[in-house]
């Protein structure tokens, strides 16, 4: 694993799988060090430090798209989950709980 917590986080997100999504608390209490927030601003720096981190499958613990503002466009992240298959509705993923991938259960 890396040593660079937002490496951690980067490696953690690629893992999950297309059609998925997790949150940033999940992925927080996985490398237990930091916080939800940690992970947040991890992924925002994901778009000028690493490419290919798929940081649209990431969601607040409501299954909301809390962070579509960071993207290039306000709506990216949620065309490229639906180019997924992920069906969204005002700003929040349909079936949250069947589409939730929890690294702490499925890195483990």
């Amino acid at each position: 694993m890396a040593n660079n917590y937002y490496e951690r986080v980067f490696e953690v997100t690629a893992s999950i799988p297309f059609g998925r999504v997790s949150t940033y608390g999940a992925i927080a209490d996985y490398l237990t060090l930091g916080s939800a927030r940690m992970v947040g601003w991890a992924l925002n720096k994901s778009f000028s430090t690493k490419t290919g981190v798929p940081a649209h499958r990431v969601v607040n613990r409501k299954g909301e798209l809390s962070g579509r503002g960071h993207f290039p466009s306000p709506t990216m992240m949620q065309e490229l989950l639906e180019q997924e298959g992920v069906i969204i509705d005002n700003n929040k993923v349909r079936d949250f709980d069947a589409l939730l991938w929890n690294p702490s259960k499925e890195l483990a």
